[in-house]
């Protein structure tokens, strides 16, 4: 599904690639080499990836998890590089306690860093923080002239980040998640999505995880492992463009003078008193 361009200034294509990550790293980034492909063909300066793209939650990440600089991490790196685009990739990196970091590695058109997942999602059955550690940094990149900032998943049930990452100059808020199946889950995923893009009064881009299921694999017990629907929400809250549950690449054009419109009509940003 491809998105309708927004009349306005200066835009950035953006691909959401939907996958269904599995417990294989090099398989996985097999997949990111295809969506990473198909991203490019499409003209689009930015594929961003969901969580756990690296490893599939459901499996002991401990043995998988890889450092910044480890063939994973390198792999991606050089598929950016060849495609010329930006990449953001879910994937874990080791810590010296024992437990992983859950890691969004950004990459490509002169940018390398990462940002460790801030809120840990220890809810609905899960605990996280049992073998993943927290980060403790918001992350803004710069981009074809459009600042962006990067959350991850359960992040998105707090809008003070969404305002920080604002406040900090961001028009476009990536989301890569690894969204938990449930009741009401997936409506819940459409509000957060649209709501922290009302509070920040940015682009909010969740791309998640397909639901496994789609492609008639099991979710392994209590692991969020995805439901797919990556939606774009506008800086008003609508919902801009959706895939639905199975694998695809969603295209969209953000605009950022929307954004800077918008903010002018409904300074939220600036009128907040606490």
């Amino acid at each position: 599904m491809t998105a309708t361009t927004i009349a306005g200034g200066c835009q950035v294509r953006i691909a959401l690639c939907q996958i269904v990550s599995g417990p294989e790293p090099q398989a996985n980034l097999d997949l990111v080499a295809d969506g990473i492909r198909r991203a490019a063909e499409a003209g689009a300066e930015l594929a961003v990836f969901p969580e756990a793209t690296m490893a599939c939650f459901g499996v002991k990440l401990g043995p998988l998890a890889e450092p910044l600089d480890g063939p994973w991490a390198t792999g991606v790196r050089r598929l950016a590089e060849q495609a010329g685009i930006a990449v953001v990739a879910g994937m874990f990196t080791p810590t010296d306690d024992g437990r992983v970091t859950n890691t969004l590695l950004v990459t490509g058109r002169g940018t390398d860093t990462h940002y460790d997942k801030v809120h840990l999602y220890d809810a609905f059955g899960f605990s996280e923080s049992r073998t993943v550690a927290p980060g403790d940094k918001p992350l803004t990149v710069d981009l074809g002239g459009m600042r962006i900032g990067v959350a991850t998943c359960y992040d998105i049930r707090f809008p003070g980040l969404y305002t920080t990452l604002a406040e900090q100059g961001a028009s476009v808020i990536v989301t890569p998640a690894s969204w938990g199946a449930g009741e009401g889950k997936r409506e819940q995923w459409e509000l957060l999505v649209r709501a922290r893009a009302l509070d920040s009064t940015a682009w909010v881009l969740g791309c998640g995880q397909a639901d496994p299921l789609s492609i008639g694999r099991q979710p392994s017990g209590k692991a969020p492992t995805g439901i797919g629907y990556s939606t774009v929400a506008t800086p008003l809250g609508r919902i801009h463009d959706q895939l639905d549950a199975e694998p695809g690449v969603l295209i969209t054009d953000v605009d950022p003078v929307e954004v800077e419109q918008v903010r002018g009509s409904l300074p939220v940003l600036s009128n907040r008193r606490f």
